[in-house]
């Protein structure tokens, strides 16, 4: 079993979570992958994305993993006039974490952070563990509280 840097924020936080392991396919690094790889309901993983607004800087969002970034809404979310992905060769530098293994928890900095309020209809969600083929699970309130994160509409449904 790997032990990530996700792991260890949340055990020294004494925030009770599980993990899951799965193979990771390099031709295929989506979410909808991995959960049926691990074969769960894709709406309980949620992908972590990161944009950059014109005003506040970088934001964090993190949706289910079958879902589309509503950049409007997450815009109106962060209170941006505009936002926009950043690109993944910054991923790395802003975060620590490389595309397919980034994890809300743990950042190289604290960014404002907004999960899509479907993760409230869920006891726990599978979130990256910060790393490629490792998850973590946990309970969405609990993960919000820990990283400052608010709740809202995110996606294009």
């Amino acid at each position: 079993m790997t032990i990530t840097n996700v792991m260890r924020l949340l055990k020294q936080a004494s925030i009770p979570f599980e993990t899951s392991e799965y193979e990771v396919d390099e031709s295929d690094l989506s979410g909808v992958h991995a959960a049926q790889m691990l074969g769960i309901d894709p709406d309980c993983m949620f992908k972590t994305l990161v944009a950059k607004g014109e005003k506040k800087g970088v934001h964090v969002f993190c949706i289910p993993v079958a879902e589309e970034l509503d950049l409007k809404k997450c815009a109106q979310a962060a209170g941006e006039k505009k936002i926009e992905l950043i690109h993944v060769k910054e991923l790395l530098g802003l975060t620590g974490y490389v595309r397919g293994g980034c994890s809300p928890i743990g950042m190289k900095k604290k960014y404002p952070t907004t999960m899509d309020e479907t993760a409230i209809l869920f006891d726990k969600i599978y979130v990256s563990a910060g790393q490629r083929g490792v998850q973590v699970i946990l309970n969405p309130e609990q993960l919000a509280n820990y990283i400052g994160a608010n709740f809202a509409d995110l996606t294009k449904r």
